[in-house]
């Protein structure tokens, strides 16, 4: 039995790139040929590593993994929902101001430019909708009410991963960071399963064949080596989190203090239908996790997770942000490699047990 094994999503951009999109303001005639190099590259030194499934290292998205969607929507302003990280920097989302909501792009044509070049598997993440429903002001926008901009978010969302699906992603992987924030912003819970039901609602959508080509990522978010809610207890969200009606769950575990009492609440929440993809490297850990070290967090997860649903990932991208420079590509690719070299450790070391 060899265990699956798959990156989150993003790797770190080539530093002339992210000189290139912050120095240019859109109007630089040879960006896009810089963001096919740095792309073609991230496709070859992915699939150096071994890693059996790979994703684009979401290089051409704009910006960033959760607003790529609608960067240059109209009627939007940038002085949006607030994003605080643990070192004191934030980020922002886009504060809708009219509508109606619409997406500006869709991430099928990066798998599109992907698949030409891949010669593995090629997953596609996407951005929730409940993330993107942080758009929405508190007082309601005149003519446009909650309810039309959640119909019109439900169908662009569901568009969009209907297109990777059939495009030919190996599977799409929605990115549900703002989960353990939701906790941080609302103790008590109902901003979390208010996100859930959102996300359901969404999933409701797909058969029961497509949602086991859809799976949810969580972490406590990864910028600038620091994190927007890894203060927060896990167990206020990991019960929570299995009742996302997807075949897979992604969630970050090598960063974690306490990674037996999150592989408890697993053990005790999973769907028996469930994949289990548990991080066994840390992308703002400055260290280079070893195979052996790897192999160890696996050992340990399987004493909770049945081998034939568990599965091994990144506990996060490794640049969410694109203007992120805190790990350089060669660490990124470091960790993957020991990522895929530990897994396949343990896949041996489980079929020979």
């Amino acid at each position: 039995m060899f265990l699956p094994s798959e990156p989150i999503g993003s790797i770190p951009r080539p530093p002339d790139l992210i000189a290139r999109v912050s120095n240019g303001n859109g109007l630089d005639s040879e960006l896009d040929r810089h963001y096919d190099a740095a792309t073609i590259d991230t496709i070859r030194r992915f699939e150096e590593t071994g890693s059996p499934v790979i994703t684009d290292g979401e290089q051409r998205k704009y910006h960033n993994f959760w607003t790529y969607a609608v960067e240059g929507l109209p009627g939007t302003s940038p002085d949006g929902f607030r994003i605080p990280f643990s070192d004191g920097h934030i980020r922002r989302m886009p504060r809708l101001v009219r509508g109606p909501f619409r997406y500006m792009r869709y991430a099928d044509e990066y798998l599109e430019f992907a698949l030409k070049h891949a010669h593995v598997p090629v997953k596609q993440p996407v951005i929730s909708p409940s993330a993107l429903s942080l758009m929405y002001p508190e007082k309601e926008i005149p003519g446009y009410s909650r309810e039309e901009f959640i119909h019109d978010l439900l169908d662009e969302h569901v568009k969009e991963v209907r297109r990777c699906l059939e495009r030919g992603a190996h599977n799409v992987q929605i990115d549900f960071t703002e989960a353990r924030f939701a906790v941080k912003i609302d103790p008590t819970g109902e901003l979390l399963h208010s996100f859930i039901d959102l996300n359901n609602l969404a999933l409701s959508r797909f058969s029961p064949e497509e949602r086991r080509r859809i799976g949810v990522h969580t972490c406590p978010g990864g910028d600038v080596d620091s994190t927007h809610s890894g203060d927060i207890d896990y167990a206020a969200l990991l019960p929570s989190l299995f009742e996302l009606n997807v075949g897979a769950l992604y969630i970050a575990m090598a960063g974690e203090k306490d990674p037996l009492r999150a592989l408890r609440i697993i053990r005790k929440h999973r769907k028996p239908n469930q994949h289990v993809f548990i991080g066994v490297v840390a992308p703002i850990d400055p260290r280079v996790e070893s195979p052996e070290v790897v192999l160890d967090r696996i050992v340990q997860a399987a004493e909770y997770i049945p081998a034939d649903r568990l599965g091994t990932t990144d506990d996060c991208g490794f640049s969410p942000f694109s203007d992120d420079l805190s790990t350089s590509r060669d660490k990124a690719f470091e960790k993957i490699r020991a990522r895929v070299v530990g897994t396949t450790l343990a896949s041996e070391l489980i079929t020979s047990g």
